[in-house]
């Protein structure tokens, strides 16, 4: 950022012009010709001189030596306001955005108070009770506004609090002062600085209104100056350009190196590509997968989630997104959870997790990891599984990195926080995990942003942070759905080489044969069918499960047209008691809409299915409307 701030030649000539002031002011004592309180009365209200190089005012002082005294006052009271400014608001407005609920509300009220006192009326009555004391009355002013700043990085914090990033910082364990402090903060930095700026600025004209009306400290100003000044217009104008010039410039360089560093920010973001390498390493292993529900259970589980709700607040209302999900996993097993765009998979992954977003809430469920039972309603709970235990894959990798954070730095901050390796333990266990996943030239990876990787290699790098934790347990979320189909096989390789526990959220029936032996269909936020891939394929007992299959062209007859399922999945209001699939089902009865279907044992093999008929199943017709 400071390389590309000195590309900015007014943000660069007014910081020179800040430094040289603060230099100036600094060094008063030792470079002013006169005190700022020596008098010359002989040549009271004078112009520049060779004696006096800006002239003097009343009672012949020195107009170049004030100023330089002036300014020592004047960087003062602006760095106590700001200090005051920035440590309330920048803290309590990242709070307020990130934790949400009660803690925001009550922020939101104090501010609002705030709000209602005028700031002015507040730093008059310090001055009233503390007479002179100019610091009291500066440090009220930055207290006074700072509700400002706390309302506005609140905001901002809200926006990046959704970001994917963020939401994979949180599933790496990293504690949540961490996170504010090494990704939120920098990420909303550029809106603090503009506030910072031009609140620095509003606080330089207090400080010489201050002076200007003689209220403030007994010290010499450049307030004072311009009040001397305007008493005495009419006997020498000259008086009023030094201290105008230098406070107009002065207030004018702050906005200025505000708006530099804002733009040096903002430009971090631009995009440069490395060279795109390629994957040929292949594992012929697979892992096997299992598929468990209340009546289907899975030998020695390492993982059991039982009877999973989801509700979110609907037009007002809790209204159930998922109901009832239910599936185990044994170690190493890879377990597909495949179904339409609104089914519940991303929704069940993030309950897992306690990583619900807005109104969503677990209204029953647990699940079981190791030894340990966790209610997924307890989301202080779920904190202790994330990183460490188990750790997430997102479908959007550049989402999911810190674009403000270089690889080695995202890599190694997972590492420090959920291992003992320290020094250059850190750098050979990144470099180790870029190797694992296959990426070309790891060092020069590590070296570089997330925005200077192409799409599949930043989808490995989010593979690698999600290893750094040593996990049991990956929950990969449509880890290839936004990458062409070469980098989705590169990825899909990695994934089987990994030899972890995966649960592996896709649309795709392909992916889902290639990785996984076991599957789970969600239909509507329930799971209408479990069993082996073989079984669901080559044999489907569930009539959705069957629609699938038809209208995936991996499954498409040749010379025939591509099926497709009529209708749309319901809106979670408007499910029915029944069957979720009756309106779009070609083998509906009465019977299926009246009452909830019960999972059943599939005849004849291990799985089980929502579905009153599933013998019927293997002769439905078409799907098409």
């Amino acid at each position: 950022m400071i390389k590309r701030f000195f590309h900015k030649p007014l943000a660069v000539i007014s910081l020179v012009w800040v430094v040289t002031l603060l230099v100036l002011s600094i060094a008063a004592p030792l470079i002013a010709p006169y005190g700022p309180d020596q008098q010359d009365i002989m040549h009271a209200l004078e112009g520049p001189s060779a004696a006096h190089p800006l002239g003097t005012g009343v009672l012949g002082l020195d107009v170049l030596s004030r100023l330089l005294y002036g300014g020592r006052v004047t960087f003062l009271s602006t760095a106590i306001s700001l200090v005051a400014y920035l440590s309330v608001g920048t803290p309590f407005g990242l709070l307020a955005g990130y934790r949400g609920g009660l803690t925001d509300k009550v922020i939101l009220r104090v501010s609002d108070i705030a709000y209602a006192i005028p700031g002015t009326v507040i730093v008059l009555v310090v001055l009233a009770v503390r007479p002179g004391d100019e610091d009291a009355a500066m440090i009220a002013c930055g207290l006074v506004s700072a509700p400002s700043l706390a309302r506005v990085v609140r905001s901002a914090t809200i926006s990046v609090r959704e970001e994917l990033f963020i939401r994979t910082a949180v599933v790496s364990g990293l504690s949540d002062v961490h996170i504010l402090r090494k990704h939120v903060l920098p990420t909303v930095m550029g809106t603090v600085i503009v506030h910072a700026a031009l609140f620095a600025t509003a606080a330089i004209g207090l400080e010489t209104g201050l002076g200007f009306l003689g209220v403030g400290t007994r010290q010499v100003t450049w307030g004072q100056l311009v009040a001397e000044a305007s008493k005495n217009l009419g006997n020498q104008p000259w008086l009023l350009l030094p201290s105008g010039f230098i406070i107009v410039t002065f207030i004018l360089a702050f906005g200025l190196i505000g708006d530099g560093l804002r733009d040096a920010t903002a430009e971090g973001y631009s995009v440069r590509q490395l060279p795109v390498g390629r994957s040929t390493v292949k594992d012929g292993s697979a892992a096997v997968a299992a598929t468990a529900d209340a009546d289907f259970a899975v030998a020695e589980p390492l993982l059991v989630v039982d009877g999973l709700s989801v509700a979110f607040d609907i037009a007002g209302r809790p209204t159930t997104v998922v109901a009832g999900v239910s599936f185990s996993l044994r170690p190493g097993e890879i377990v597909g959870v495949v179904g339409e765009s609104g089914s519940g998979k991303s929704v069940t992954i993030a309950a897992m997790l306690g990583l619900l977003k807005g109104t969503g809430r677990v209204t029953s469920g647990t699940m079981r990891y190791g030894d340990r039972d966790y209610e997924l309603s307890d989301v202080k709970s779920l904190a202790a599984l994330r990183g460490g235990r188990v750790a997430l894959i997102g479908q959007d990798p550049m989402s999911a990195l810190d674009p403000v954070f270089t690889v080695r730095y995202q890599l190694a901050e997972v590492i420090r926080t959920h291992t003992d390796l320290k020094g250059a333990a850190v750098d050979a266990r990144i470099i180790e995990l870029l190797q694992a996943v296959r990426l070309p030239d790891p060092e020069l990876v590590a070296r570089s942003y997330p925005y200077q990787l192409s799409g599949g290699m930043a989808q490995r790098v989010s593979i690698a942070a999600a290893l750094a934790g040593e996990p049991e347990v990956i929950l990969a979320d449509e880890p290839t759905t936004a990458l062409d189909v070469t980098v989705q096989a590169e990825i899909l390789d990695v994934l089987r080489a990994l030899g972890k526990t995966v649960v592996l959220v896709t649309h795709d029936w392909g992916v889902l044969v290639d990785l996984a032996e076991r599957a789970v269909v969600l239909y509507a936020g329930q799971v209408v069918e479990q069993g082996s891939i073989a079984d669901i394929v080559g044999d489907p007992k569930h009539p959705y499960t069957m629609a699938l299959l038809r209208s995936n062209p991996y499954f498409a007859a040749p010379g025939r047209p591509l099926p497709a399922i009529s209708g749309a999945v319901l809106p979670p209001q408007d499910w029915p008691a029944g069957c979720h699939f009756a309106d779009r089902c070609p083998l509906a009865h009465p019977e299926c809409a009246t009452a909830p279907v019960p999972l059943v044992v599939t005849t004849g093999r291990a799985g089980v299915t929502r579905c009153l008929f599933p013998e019927d199943v293997s002769g439905m017709e078409g799907v098409s409307a």
